[in-house]
């Protein structure tokens, strides 16, 4: 088994990881309409983050992608402010400091298209995620900034970068 590999989303990997985050939902039960599971552009994610101020990071290991998370400015949100998007591993990925390797790649990606701050949405039952979060720098929000579409993800948190 290799190292797995942080890289950037290539064309060809867009089926991969829409059903990798599919499967996330599944896995967990979580919602499907009002979360990631339901954003039209899971499908085209090469396309979605191939535009300025954006990127989007797989984990690739022996040929499977089993994560990934990007960034981009924050829909209808302050010029200053990114949002983390789509961070998500398959069982085989997690408790392997992936998660905090991740999270590096992206928030240095942020700060070098000048973001001052970075924004997340997630699900109260993504527990280990939040824990990640906090120990990023992440603190809690009362309410959710921007228009991401996510109505039921209820957990918003922020970071200055």
């Amino acid at each position: 088994m290799s190292q797995p590999i942080i890289r950037e989303i290539q064309k060809e990997d867009n089926p991969h990881v829409a059903r990798l985050i599919r499967s996330i939902f599944e896995e967990l039960g979580a919602p499907k309409v009002g979360t990631a599971y339901a954003d039209p552009q899971l499908d085209f994610m090469f396309e979605n983050y191939d535009v300025p101020s954006a990127s989007y990071f797989v984990i690739e290991q022996d040929g499977e992608i089993i994560g990934g998370a990007g960034v981009a400015a924050l829909e209808e949100g302050m010029p200053e402010i990114c949002e983390l998007q789509k961070m998500y591993f398959l069982p085989q990925a997690r408790g392997l400091g992936l998660g905090a390797k991740m999270m590096q790649t992206c928030l240095d990606r942020a700060r070098s298209f000048g973001f001052k701050k970075c924004y997340l949405e997630t699900l109260p039952m993504m527990e280990a995620a939040q824990k990640l979060y906090v120990k990023s720098g992440f603190e809690y929000l009362k309410e959710p900034l921007g228009s991401t579409g996510h109505s039921s993800c209820p957990v918003w948190m922020i970071k200055e970068l």
